[in-house]
């Protein structure tokens, strides 16, 4: 027969106890009446269950926020290997083992330490195991089971957002979505209505409503006008248990804006408008403003302005401001009273975006009738035309009449007018005008290839107020007339070989005229009747505003005539013609085979006058090797100057003089005496260094000596004046340092060289009692004893 090895979960879930769990048979069918086990075999560890019973005994069930003083009571765990004599021992391990669950290990006993809360962690994963307390080996298979946390209605519905904003377009129907809220419980849905969450709408009634289950709010009255209210606040309420008495409830506040619809047409606040209008106003400018109202916002109240009908539709315009949707009236052509002072328009208002579901409320737009009243005022000179062109011909004599400018007083007074130049368009006063009929002419020559137009300013101003002016521009052409004699294009200046052939071509020559030919200028060229007989060369005219100079004759000799100066005759062939005579310049030079020059007797014309490339050359190696030569000598120089002691005055360092000698150390008696530097009476004015020259013809000074306890500032300025009194001190500054201690101190002298002065022998011993720091020193002068008294 087969043994089975059982591990047994047991639930107390029958009896109350002071400490235990009480049972939930009010709030669960699945829990058991009576004690069950959950038997697992250690083979196959299927689970054992009574045949009547379909509950899985894999699990316990724990009810949240438990507010006992004692442990709350989980269940307990039995094996059967237990035999009551505590040789057994249950462990528990896995979340919150141990921490928030524990065991008893010797009755198997599991309880809760801590308050749970299922909203933080709703299921617990544990696994118990019975172990022998002797050997500690499990004499049962490791079991797994669950407990599960019971929600308690124990956390009030949460909306998502604390305030809500919307928005809808007002005159909507009713039922129109608005915006649904939502709110959340952190309880178990599964369980019970802890988390079933009803709305309601406690502020905003008879506006919106709120659907009880989705929480979707809707328009619930017809034709909310924006004109009349824009906001809406509404409070919505949500509340679990179903919304039964005893549920937890949250409110959130929802801030509902109706936006504008164009559902009000623009409406003009008085049906007629007057304005006045001087006539001298200019065109394009605002004469009034005009507005209609439209109690709607942003583009559903834009307004576009028109005239309609009015005997002014063509003397008057009218534009929209964009910014303050007033209607701007402005004057399209100049107005003139004398012919017409009243004009009756007919202005319109309507709206850009019409709604077309609002059109049974109307037509969306609206007239009003606009009476402009023109004034009369006092207007300058009307000229006969707005510019006057002119011309002239540049010979004219003075004081000749070119033209004439015409001005009136437009008013009925039709007062009289005078007539000025404007000097700051006329600064060389080449016109003048008649002030009584308005006449122009010269009062200067004219040159038309000086300036050939003229620009001024005339105006006319009434007699009886001369601020009554107005000005018209006058343009004055200057005509051409023959005047000018042509001449040539360019200065001429060529030469002729000595080896040149007789009628051989040496020169083309063309010419200018400043004066203005319609027709095209035709010129002739010709030799004087003087030279053309006795010259050495002809001129040949090209018929084609060109000329050409040939030689007459073979072979030149520059030495015998060097320039020859060619006279030539240039025409026109206008009314009257006007001719000149120019000069050719023609050089003779020695030529090669092919014609080309080699020389002429005017070389400044073909060398340029200067120093050749090779003596600047010359010139500027001359001039570095100067400067080469000085630095040179400013080096040597500088070189034998002997340097100072003190280089600078702001060194300001100790000056050592170098001997080029190393000495003999503290032994060296005869270069150095060094006890000196520690007791200054010693010194002896007399000794001399014998172990150079001196190098001076002057005595060493004797220094006094410094008295016992004399003060360091006497001692100082003691030693001050003894070196300004000094002959044998360098002449410049210089840093002056003294070793003087005094005498009489408590401390006496640690330093060595004192020692080359006293007869007796020093222990120095005393320096092993310093520490490691004046070791070194110690083992040297311990030393120096050991070898004095050997």
């Amino acid at each position: 027969m087969r043994t089975y090895h059982c591990f047994w979960l047991l639930f107390w879930a029958g009896q109350p106890h002071q400490s235990f769990l009480t049972p939930l048979s009010k709030r669960t069918s699945v829990f058991p009446e009576k004690e069950k086990v959950l038997v697992l075999s250690g083979n196959s560890r299927r689970d054992l269950h009574r045949s009547k019973r379909s509950w899985m005994w894999n699990q316990f069930f724990l009810l949240e926020e438990y507010t006992g003083t004692d442990y709350q009571y989980v269940g307990k765990l039995h094996s059967d290997q237990d035999k009551g004599d505590g040789s057994l021992k249950y462990i528990l391990s896995g979340d919150g083992a141990g921490d928030l669950f524990i065991i008893n290990e010797n009755t198997g006993d599991i309880q809760a330490t801590k308050r749970l809360d299922r909203e933080e962690k709703p299921v617990y994963i544990l696994r118990a195991q019975a172990i022998n307390r002797r050997t500690g080996r499990p004499v049962e298979p490791e079991s797994e089971f669950i407990i599960k946390i019971h929600d308690i209605n124990d956390n009030e519905p949460m909306f998502t957002k604390d305030v809500y904003n919307a928005s809808i377009p007002e005159m909507s129907d009713v039922g129109t979505f608005v915006v649904q809220v939502t709110a959340t419980d952190a309880d178990d849905p599964t369980y019970g209505n802890s988390a079933k969450v009803v709305y309601s709408i406690l502020q905003g009634q008879p506006y919106f409503s709120v659907e009880s289950e989705t929480g979707i709010i809707k328009t619930a009255l017809l034709n909310m006008d924006r004109e009349n209210r824009e906001q809406y606040q509404v409070v919505i309420q949500a509340k679990d248990m179903g919304g039964q008495m005893g549920g937890l409830s949250g409110t959130t506040t929802v801030n509902i804006t109706l936006t504008d619809v164009n559902d009000n047409p623009p409406r003009f606040p008085q049906s007629t408008y007057q304005f006045r209008a001087p006539e001298s106003t200019p065109p394009d400018s605002p004469v009034g403003r005009i507005k209609a109202n439209d109690a709607d916002v942003d583009e559903n109240a834009e307004i576009e302005y028109s005239i309609t009908e009015g005997d002014g539709y063509d003397m008057f315009g009218i534009t929209t401001d964009k910014d303050t949707q007033e209607g701007i009236i402005t004057v399209k052509k100049a107005l003139d009273f004398e012919n017409k002072n009243l004009y009756i328009l007919k202005v319109e208002a309507a709206n850009t975006h019409v709604d077309p579901r609002f059109l049974y409320l109307g037509p969306f737009k609206d007239s009003a009738t606009v009476r402009i009243q023109v004034e009369d005022v006092d207007e300058p000179p009307v000229f006969s035309r707005p510019a006057y062109i002119m011309e002239v011909k540049e010979d004219v004599p003075i004081n000749s009449v070119i033209g004439t400018v015409t001005a009136q007083d437009p008013d009925a007074a039709k007062n009289p007018v005078k007539y000025s130049v404007d000097r700051h368009t006329d600064m060389d006063r080449v016109f003048n005008i008649n002030s009584g009929n308005g006449s122009i002419f010269t009062s200067k020559p004219l040159d038309r290839e000086t300036l050939l137009w003229h620009n001024i300013t005339v105006i006319a101003a009434e007699i009886n107020n001369p601020k009554q002016s107005s000005r018209v521009p006058v343009f004055i052409k200057v005509l051409d007339v023959n005047d000018n004699a042509p001449e040539f294009a360019m200065f001429y200046e060529t030469f002729v070989c000595e080896n040149a052939k007789a009628e051989q071509l040496i020169q083309t020559l063309s010419a200018v005229d400043k004066d203005d030919s319609y027709s095209g200028h035709q010129f002739s060229f010709s030799l004087p009747p003087e030279a053309a007989s006795s010259s050495n060369f002809t001129l040949q005219d090209n018929r084609d505003n060109t000329a050409g100079i040939f030689t007459r004759k073979t072979r030149y000799n520059r030495h015998e005539m060097s320039t020859y100066f060619l006279p030539v005759v240039i025409s026109d062939n206008d009314y009257p013609i006007q001719s000149s005579t120019e000069t050719v310049t023609i050089r003779v030079c020695a030529c090669d085979h092919r014609g080309k020059m080699l020389s002429c007797n005017a070389e400044a014309l073909i060398h340029p006058t200067g120093l050749s490339t090779g003596a600047l050359i010359a010139i500027l190696l001359c001039i570095i090797i100067l400067l080469v030569t000085v630095v040179l000598f400013a080096a040597l120089r500088r070189q034998r100057k002997k340097e100072p002691l003190i280089i600078s005055k702001e060194d300001i360092r100790d000056n050592i003089v170098s001997y080029n000698d190393e000495g003999g150390g503290e032994e060296d008696t005869q270069a150095f005496d060094i006890g000196t530097l520690r007791n200054p009476e010693a010194i002896d004015d007399n000794k001399l260094r014998r172990d150079i020259v001196p190098e001076t013809l002057f005595m060493p000074r004797r220094t006094a000596t410094a008295r016992d306890n004399t003060d360091v500032r006497d001692f100082i300025n003691q030693r001050l004046k003894e070196n300004d009194t000094d002959p044998t001190a360098p002449p410049y500054d210089s840093l002056a340092t003294y070793a003087y201690e005094g005498n009489g101190s408590v401390a006496e002298s640690l330093s060595s060289l004192e020692s080359v002065t006293t007869d007796g022998d020093q222990d120095y011993d005393y320096l092993s009692d310093w520490g490691p720091r004046f070791k070194k020193l110690a083992d040297m002068y311990g030393a120096m004893d050991s070898d004095r008294d050997s």
